[in-house]
């Protein structure tokens, strides 16, 4: 039955994934059908985790996507891409970037398919969004807040 034991060293196990929120907005239907011109696309994303229980967490990914002519929206849609995380054999000191890395690259493909789904419901071309490197983004940011204090005793 070995099968059944306990994994010796540090494991990350989905429990659930699941859409906590969507969101569409298209403000200037039936008019913004007919532009030929090419939209601003702009995206955007961010992720927070928390524990909800020993060793379980949640995370949430939201990205949002607004098309744009001009100053006039054509579309924004916002989707918070969720899961439950079982983390185990990890301290909870080194939890942060499991929850800022790992967790999201799970995340992002079902919010990338329900991202082009709702653009295509909403009767544009879907967008596909890039892959996203989660890691580069969490340097980024540990990187941006070791900064802020420097720049604040400046």
């Amino acid at each position: 039955m070995a099968d059944q034991q306990a994994p010796s060293g540090p494991s990350l196990r989905i429990e659930k994934i699941y859409l906590k929120d969507l969101s569409l907005e298209n403000p200037g239907a039936p008019q913004s059908f007919s532009s030929q011109e090419t939209p601003q696309v702009e995206v955007s994303l961010r992720s927070r985790g928390e524990q909800i229980e020993e060793a379980v967490f949640e995370c949430v990914l939201t990205i949002t996507v607004t098309a744009k002519h001009g100053d006039k929206t054509l579309f924004l849609v916002e989707a918070a891409q969720a899961g439950i995380f079982r983390i185990s054999g990890v301290p909870l000191s080194e939890v942060q970037p499991v929850l800022a890395i790992h967790c999201p690259n799970v995340l992002f493909p079902y919010a990338r398919e329900t991202i082009a789904d709702a653009i295509t419901r909403a009767g544009f071309p879907p967008v596909h969004l890039d892959p996203i490197n989660f890691e580069q983004l969490y340097q980024q940011q540990l990187a941006s807040m070791q900064q802020s204090p420097v720049a604040a005793q400046a």
